[in-house]
């Protein structure tokens, strides 16, 4: 690994001079080699499962002493089958077509001259983000797929873990015979390294915040690199008037329930008045077999009356917890209303019998991702069949969703010629 130079400023431009030039290399290599060097980074993850678990245990001590909150304790945690889920993904994104190099569209001038817009890497792609280990080996993969050179900050609550993952992942570009320079680490310069990562203008070509909305906003408001933001999830579904009982009791239960400290999760539940009597007893019911706190509004509350008032704050909340508010509304446009007002532009379903209803639903609500009978669970790279993701993109400018590592690409246009001139 680097040494730290006593000066951070010094230090974090020569890693990120460093890996400007290893993205050079990676921009032409080919996509067998490239493959080679994920499938030894497979291999090294899980060859690397004891130390790499004995690292997270001391992270994981760390953050409970700390009191680190426990959603992003869950997201820290790492056992066997999440390590082998990570090698798992690294072989799904070893498996897709390199994006590097495809003609996305092309023509030939009437003069002859053929012009063609192919796919290219950004350079070199910086990630800010905190307490999760996964998203290093995620965003390494996926940066090396699709060509790219990839600086990491991934927070003092991972920083036992992600030094281990950052070595493992060195060793297998260099058995492959690429640079370890590709990827490259800020963590030990603490703050000062997130700063000089988000002013690295010239150096760092894009930069991918991943955590808190707080996180997410610092990053936005103080980078001077182009940021992709990954936004908050507050996330909704609504139980339109003809929404099946059975399916809204397993959906809202698998939205909340499976993981709820991650962005994905639902945290709001809108339900049409006419249907409130009919499905909120068994859905509700469900939710609290299973420890869900539910913040209920006053219609709510007379019909499950095992709530906690909701407050104003809650509809813009997202818990990250066993908790989900519940709000009964009139019809779909109030549901819409409520979803324009609160979205963080994340996910939001609909469940309906009524295809207009889930027509409009569709078209109307303008977030990244937009369901209909299906869990807010599946906004998931791995899910989309990405292998895996660098975020869930929230805003509307180059990427917006998950992304995988065809939107770690931009485009370039080439030209050729047999000696024209323009007339």
């Amino acid at each position: 690994m680097n040494a730290t130079p006593a000066n951070p400023a010094d230090g974090v431009h020569d890693r990120l001079e460093r890996a400007r030039v290893a993205s050079r290399a990676l921009a032409t290599t080919n996509g067998d080699v490239k493959n080679r060097a994920l499938e030894s980074l497979a291999v090294g993850v899980v060859d690397a499962t004891a130390r790499i678990l004995a690292a997270n245990a001391a992270d994981l001590a760390n953050g409970e002493r700390s009191g680190l909150a426990s959603g992003l304790i869950d997201r820290l945690r790492l056992d066997e089958s999440r390590v082998a889920a990570l090698a798992s993904a690294v072989r799904e994104i070893a498996a897709l077509t390199d994006p590097v190099g495809q003609t996305l569209r092309g023509s030939r001038l009437p003069n002859g001259v053929k012009i063609d817009q192919v796919r290219v890497p950004f350079g070199v792609v910086g990630a800010i983000y905190e307490a999760r280990p996964n998203v290093t080996i995620d965003i390494a993969a996926l940066a090396l797929k699709s060509g790219n050179a990839v600086v990491l900050r991934g927070g003092s609550a991972a920083e036992n873990t992600n030094r281990e993952l950052v070595s493992v992942i060195r060793d297998a570009l260099t058995s492959a015979g690429l640079p370890a320079d590709a990827v490259q680490t800020v963590d030990d310069f603490g703050r000062d390294g997130a700063t000089q990562l988000m002013q690295a203008r010239g150096l760092v070509d894009v930069l991918v915040p991943r955590g808190s909305a707080s996180l997410i906003q610092a990053v936005v408001t103080e980078s001077r690199v182009p940021v992709i933001e990954t936004g908050a999830g507050v996330v909704h579904i609504y139980l339109d008037e003809s929404a099946r009982l059975d399916w809204a009791t397993q959906i809202v239960h698998n939205a909340k329930v499976q993981r709820p400290s991650v962005c994905n999760a639902v945290e709001t539940l809108l339900v049409h008045r006419a249907a409130a009597e009919r499905l909120l007893p068994s859905v509700l019911s469900r939710l609290t077999a299973s420890g869900v706190t539910i913040h209920a509004d006053e219609a709510v509350a007379a019909l499950f009356p095992d709530t906690v008032p909701a407050t104003d704050e809650d509809w813009g909340t997202e818990h990250m917890s066993l908790d989900i508010s519940v709000r009964v509304v009139d019809d779909l446009d109030e549901a819409l209303a409520h979803i324009r007002q609160h979205s963080t532009g994340h996910t939001e379903s609909i469940l309906t019998e009524d295809v207009a209803a889930a027509e409009r639903f569709l078209a109307e609500v303008d977030s990244a991702v937009v369901m209909v009978n299906a869990s807010t669970r599946f906004t998931d790279g791995g899910e989309f069949g990405f292998g895996a993701e660098v975020g869930i993109s929230t805003q509307k400018l180059h990427a917006r969703g998950p992304m995988g590592v065809t939107e770690l690409t931009s485009t370039k246009w080439t030209v050729r010629g047999t000696g024209q001139v323009r007339a």
